[in-house]
């Protein structure tokens, strides 16, 4: 991409920031624009955890998002290094841990990340946890676990942070942004046309009406400010119903989160699945119980078939990224790199993950 191009991205969420910043870091002309304001609470980015843990959603995704999300760890610092301001980011690690009833779907589990790390040469392998070493890891919580597992090198971000970062980029590099500005692909690839520009579609749920197989995954996440919980690494607790994850934030802020349901519902969050959330973390720490309740968000992650990401050329200078589901954070850089790759006609990272078997 030697020449100096125009790029117009739609969507403002973490995809499009991604990918407006690297356009424009590398001397394009590039113009944003997004449906809701700069403060990105349109984007599901913006209440996601943003864990980054390849093997754990090993146990629930497919290959293509495991190998993506190794990918990625080794890419974020790079790409958070060349933002302005601070980001969170961590690598210390996973903790998984499950309460005495629920041992024997833990073996299960521990089974499966077993067999799948084989298939991850550059992670290092799930350690069994005691008391005794939990006492280390994370000391408040070896009071009410015995037995756990831990998964070295897998890590973390502040997505508020990110988001915030690369807003300031993007300004700093005069790219064009657009805030409250719906827009119809089909009027954009026309103008487009007239301009040469490339066109990337990055509206994830947004763009439900151009991509008729995306559907929504409505999602609901609790942060709480708990100054009497010091937990250092995302925690992961097994449980028969569903997945509870709790990641700790700067300040004594934690994310909590589990929920998954078939629904483009974005009302308010139920009680009985804030009820379900909070129990949970007070099982796993009885400081929550004196948290206070900052947010509880619901959020809708765009799905494709099999929950996989996908690549899609709508003509020759239109891209649409979407699919990201549960994983945004997770697959990103690995998404951002296919698509500068296929932009350039490199298709090596677009079949290395899958991401477009019809390009």
């Amino acid at each position: 991409m030697a020449d100096r191009l125009h790029c117009v991205v739609l969507g403002a969420g973490l995809m499009g920031r991604l990918l407006a910043h690297a356009l424009a870091t590398a001397g394009h002309s590039v113009t944003v624009h997004e449906a809701s304001g700069e403060d990105g609470k349109g984007a599901a980015a913006r209440v996601a955890a943003s864990m980054l843990a390849p093997l754990a959603e090993s146990a629930i995704t497919e290959w293509p998002v495991v190998d993506m999300g190794q990918y990625s760890l080794a890419r974020w610092p790079v790409l958070i290094q060349q933002l302005p301001a601070p980001v969170f980011f961590q690598q210390q690690g996973t903790l998984m841990l499950w309460h005495r009833q629920d041992a024997l779907q833990a073996r299960m589990l521990v089974d499966k990340l077993r067999i799948n790390c084989k298939q991850l040469p550059e992670s290092c392998s799930p350690q069994n946890t005691d008391r005794e070493r939990l006492q280390v890891l994370e000391p408040e919580l070896s009071d009410k676990f015995n037995q756990g597992l831990f998964l070295p090198g897998e890590g973390q971000l502040d997505n508020r942070q990110l988001l915030a970062g690369l807003l300031q980029s993007l300004q700093q590099l005069q790219v064009g942004l657009h805030w409250h500005s719906p827009q119809q692909l089909e009027d954009v690839i026309a103008q487009s046309q007239q301009s040469n520009s490339w066109v990337f579609d990055c509206r994830g749920i947004g763009a439900s009406y151009d991509w008729s197989q995306l559907r929504g995954v409505r999602g609901e996440v609790i942060r709480l400010f708990a100054p009497e919980v010091n937990i250092q690494r995302p925690v992961r607790l097994v449980h028969p119903r569903y997945p509870l994850y709790i990641a700790p934030k700067p300040e004594h802020v934690y994310v909590i989160g589990a929920t998954e349901i078939e629904s483009d519902d974005t009302s308010e969050a139920s009680v009985r699945s804030t009820l379900e959330l909070l129990s949970a973390a007070y099982s796993l720490h009885s400081g929550f119980a004196e948290a206070r309740i900052l947010e509880i968000n619901t959020q809708l992650r765009p799905a494709l078939k099999n929950n996989l990401p996908e690549i899609r050329r709508v003509s020759e200078r239109c891209l649409q990224i979407n699919g990201l589901y549960r994983h945004g954070f997770l697959i990103a850089p690995a998404m951002l790199d296919a698509t500068l790759g296929l932009m350039q006609g490199d298709t090596s990272l677009v079949d290395r993950f899958s991401l477009s078997p019809t390009h």
